[in-house]
């Protein structure tokens, strides 16, 4: 062996040694949840010896629990790729591709696993749940009709509902929501108590016919003296959205709000959260908010667990009936004429204009691409450009495309919220670009803050409000989701 054959040996040597060593600092982050530094120590392992398949799986777990399924679903890949045999590369492929409701190319990656292990009680059951959803999606595609996907609204029958003579709750007034009925609302909630299906119905029949009526981006006036406050995701979370209010005041024509999207999914309190929304919606129409998230939509809900819930604590109607409330839902708000608040982020094009979101035929489930799916799925990146989506949807978008959208639409900066951030907030793009996300201890394990903004009309400079999670009955997130993504993630 030559001297340089030596020194090389010897470099691969302490590389491996090395990776190994990031490998294991990382698996020990991910088990205290901190999985931002995980995916840091993996990346490190990966450098050092890229042609370990273990390491990409891994990878692939943190990046699921960050919900970045599209780099889950490339590091599995990836994984598979170094070893075809890599059976927890396929499992992780299968929950990435679960994650972006790709059933049909996580149904192969199942069945391989089962094929390579026969005798695997968990991997027959993972392909079994798969299965039954594959199912389901095509059977009802094939009885599906444009008829019958939008008539769940008319064909509910109020009067024929009833309301039990022992009800004791929240009331209606002359079918109206009155603030009486919010205040009592909060509390009946909070005890675990729920809304007869008479009164949800009402809620969500007449919550339709207002957001069928607004344009898609909706101009919100702010007057000089006044304060608005603008909250990002809240999924599920009925305890902390509790203590928002608690903290900045109940919403009222003098007290307005903006809720960005993903009210629900993933907290096992979404029907709370929702119907106190709503609520809201109907009491004070021009001084309370809401836009459309990416888990406004029926595969999604299916997924992680609002669609569940809502049958366990209503009815399958109900469920169907929320999807068409959704598809309502305006999708971006400017304030002022001067901030664009919007779930998701900026766009694969640079001239997007606001005339543009203004006019969006908005009344479907998302699409896979273009303006629609970017404002509910993109997210800034640091660096300047644009870049496939960490989600796998959407688009990562720079610096350069946010100032590009303002200054051709006569913007000071833009709000959106769709991502975890350690203090509920984060200020990027030169103070351009603001992440809101206001549901602290997200699900229970990742330990964040959570955030509110509120400004003035006449600065409208933002202020961030950060808070800690508050005490929940003892039902744990994702309790009503998918049992083949709780089993997965």
């Amino acid at each position: 062996m030559s001297e340089n054959q030596e020194i090389i040996g010897v470099e691969n040597s302490d590389n491996v040694a090395e990776a190994e060593k990031f490998k294991e600092a990382a698996n020990d982050y991910f088990k205290n949840q901190c999985y931002e530094k995980a995916i840091e120590f993996y990346t490190k392992a990966i450098e050092s010896n890229p042609n370990v398949a273990t390491y990409y799986a891994n990878r692939s777990f943190a990046y699921l629990r960050t919900e970045c399924f599209g780099y889950a679903l490339t590091d599995a890949s990836k994984a598979i790729d170094l070893d075809k045999n890599y059976v927890k590369g396929y499992y992780r492929r299968a929950a990435a591709y679960m994650s972006l409701s790709k059933f049909k190319q996580a149904l192969k990656d199942f069945e391989t696993v089962t094929r390579a292990r026969p005798n695997d009680k968990d991997a027959k059951l993972k392909y079994t749940e798969c299965n039954k959803i594959v199912k389901k999606i095509a059977f009802e595609k094939a009885i599906s009709t444009e008829e019958n996907q939008n008539n769940i609204a008319g064909s509910i029958d109020l009067e024929a509902m009833t309301i039990e003579d022992n009800y004791n709750g929240p009331q209606l007034e002359d079918g109206k929501v009155t603030v009486k009925f919010m205040q009592e609302l909060l509390e009946w909630y909070k005890d675990q108590k729920k809304l007869p299906r008479k009164y949800a119905y009402k809620i969500l029949l007449d919550v339709k016919a207002w957001f069928m009526a607004q344009p898609s981006l909706i101009d919100v006036p702010i007057p000089d003296d006044s304060k608005f406050t603008i909250c990002g995701d809240i999924h599920g979370q009925f305890y902390d959205l509790l203590n928002i209010f608690e903290l900045n005041g109940l919403p009222s024509e003098v007290n307005p709000y903006l809720f960005n999207g993903d009210f629900v999914d993933r907290g096992s309190f979404s029907v709370e959260c929702i119907f106190t929304l709503f609520g809201f919606k109907l009491l004070y129409p021009n001084h309370f908010f809401m836009s459309r998230g990416n888990h406004e939509s029926e595969m999604m809900n299916h997924m992680y667990g609002f669609d569940g819930e809502v049958k366990a604590k209503y009815t399958g109607q109900m469920a169907k009936l929320f999807t068409e409330v959704y598809n309502w839902l305006p999708l971006a708000h400017c304030l002022n004429n001067r901030v664009m608040v919007m779930h998701g982020g900026l766009f694969s094009r640079d001239n997007v204009t606001l005339k543009e979101i203004r006019e969006i035929d908005r009344n479907r489930q998302p699409p896979d691409e273009g303006v629609m799916c970017e404002l509910l799925w993109s997210d800034p990146q640091p660096q300047p450009g644009r870049a496939p989506s960490k989600r796998g949807v959407g688009v990562q978008f720079g610096p350069d495309v946010t100032h590009k959208f303002l200054e051709l639409n006569g913007l000071d900066y833009v709000v959106r919220s769709h991502e975890v951030k350690n203090e509920g907030y984060e200020v990027s793009h030169y103070g351009k670009c603001i992440t809101v996300f206001s549901a602290p201890n997200y699900c229970d394990t990742m330990g964040n803050q959570g955030a509110f903004i509120t400004l003035t009309g006449k600065d409208m400079k933002p202020n961030f409000t950060t808070y800690e999670a508050v005490p929940h009955p003892n039902i744990r997130p994702m309790q009503y989701a998918t049992n083949l993504l709780k089993y997965m993630i």
